[in-house]
């Protein structure tokens, strides 16, 4: 396989989802960071874009499964079946959108989970402060909203979570693309 596979893997895997959420928020005048969730977007019955959003979740979920499951396991077994879990919830998030109502309520949850688990995984395996503060940022905005209701939508939470853990999935994926290289 080529040298840089699992990083030009890993990018894509959060391009893609990325990309989705802009083009959703950007064609969406209706939705509000402060007000709103991701998934208000990806609701089949009431937002115009949820093709386009639950597309790019589930096919960046399919990448980070892929990555997981193809690349991660060389520098860790629980890193690769965590990274496919991360993965697999961000499918089901898609999949099971808010038409679903409690179950998508229910695999949001194990998505947001799944991430703080694989940065705890990476904190413990790298003895790195900065992941561990990097969770610390995501579970504060999580404990904000949940307990202070601020902001009163989701999405800033959710952004933040998505945000925190970005640097530490591609440092492992760089780490597999060096490991390819020797």
């Amino acid at each position: 396989m080529p040298q840089h596979t699992a990083l030009q893997l890993s990018i894509l895997s959060i391009i893609v989802p990325l990309i989705s959420i802009a083009v959703s928020i950007a064609t969406s005048s209706w939705f509000s960071i402060t007000e709103n969730a991701l998934s208000d977007l990806g609701h089949a019955t009431r937002s115009p874009v949820a093709s386009i959003f639950n597309f790019g979740l589930s096919l960046g979920g399919l990448l980070v499964s892929i990555v997981s499951t193809l690349y991660f396991h060389r520098i860790h077994r629980v890193l690769s079946m965590g990274g496919f879990f991360v993965g697999y919830t961000l499918i089901l998030v898609a999949v099971f959108d808010e038409v679903y109502k409690g179950l998508h309520f229910a695999v949001s949850v194990a998505f947001f989970v799944s991430i703080a688990f694989m940065l705890s995984i990476y904190a413990y395996l790298y003895r790195s402060l900065l992941a561990v503060l990097a969770l610390i940022v995501g579970l504060s905005s999580w404990i904000i909203h949940v307990v202070y209701r601020i902001p009163r939508g989701a999405a800033i939470p959710e952004l933040i979570s998505i945000a925190v853990v970005i640097p530490f999935y591609l440092d492992l994926a760089r780490k597999v693309s060096r490991l390819q290289s020797s």
